[in-house]
């Protein structure tokens, strides 16, 4: 067996509610604009063209709980709240009517964007990486698996920042649903057991500050309580 030259790395994890199991992250997918209100709020015609995603490294995964840090480099920081989908197999070529078997559970979860460096990366058509995928940049509360929860294709999803609600929206509204964007998402790369999909936002993402008290949830999925720390 082979031996590392350094120390390995931790896995990164999410709970799982109910249980001292947690569910091992491999990947973090997230959709862009999968929500029209979203779309037109960010400047862009919310049609059915194929859903384009980006990518936040595991290890940007942290509890959506207790104090999530203000992150460096940012004036600008937004919140996104979103249902999470985590894969418990995997597969390429996925048929749409196949893709709900793939589909391990469900959680809530924040994007968490520097906007102020994406709006400069889309300025000059560079990368949107440090804007999306810096440190703790993907709360996510604890995870329920399919037996509990089912395949949520409708609910109230929202976020409360200090007590006032700023997003809110029901699942039924995703441009793509979860089986069509697992589907589509296949043609590029082979899903594997422990990818997260993050399916997008609804509307009304905006600035948060430093000491900001979040609360957010999807119906039926799970709630989610957290501050934002200092810079």
């Amino acid at each position: 067996m082979s031996e590392f030259v350094i120390s390995a790395p931790a896995q990164p994890s999410v709970a799982v509610a109910g249980s001292s199991a947690r569910f091992p992250v491999r990947r973090v997918f997230c959709v862009g604009r999968n929500y029209a209100a979203h779309a037109r709020e960010m400047g862009s015609d919310p049609s059915r063209e194929p859903p384009f995603f980006f990518t936040k490294p595991a290890d940007a995964v942290v509890p959506a709980s207790g104090t999530v840090p203000y992150p460096p480099m940012t004036a600008d920081l937004h919140h996104e709240v979103e249902m999470v989908v985590a894969l418990g197999a995997g597969g390429a070529e996925v048929a749409p009517e196949q893709a709900l078997g793939l589909v391990w559970g469900y959680g809530v979860g924040l994007d968490l964007t520097r906007r102020d460096l994406q709006a400069v990366a889309k300025d000059a058509g560079r990368p949107w990486d440090m804007a999306k995928g810096f440190d703790a940049s993907a709360p996510c509360s604890a995870l329920r698996p399919v037996a509990d929860v089912g395949h949520p294709g409708q609910g109230r999803i929202w976020l409360e920042v200090n007590g006032q609600l700023k997003q809110e929206g029901d699942l039924n509204e995703m441009i793509w649903g979860v089986a069509e964007v697992i589907s589509y998402l296949s043609r590029f790369v082979t899903l594997q057991a422990g990818d997260l999909i993050y399916s997008g936002t609804p509307s009304g993402v905006a600035a948060l500050q430093p000491g900001d008290r979040l609360r957010g949830g999807v119906d039926g999925v799970g709630e989610f309580e957290l501050v934002i720390g200092t810079r």
